[in-house]
């Protein structure tokens, strides 16, 4: 998942130099999104790992 949220980082910065605002804000906004899924799976996994 986190190699999708870098995928679409990537995609928002040469979305952006090239001039596509609205497809930059979108593949950001995405971007976001899976960033924090990622975050909440990742101390999820940590806390879960933890108890067993």
């Amino acid at each position: 998942m986190l190699r999708w949220t870098i995928t679409f980082i990537v995609l928002a910065l040469i979305a952006g130099v090239l001039g596509f605002g609205g497809i930059a804000s979108g593949a950001a906004s995405i971007a976001k999104i899976l960033f924090f899924v990622f975050i909440i799976l990742f101390i999820l996994s940590i806390i879960r790992g933890r108890r067993v």
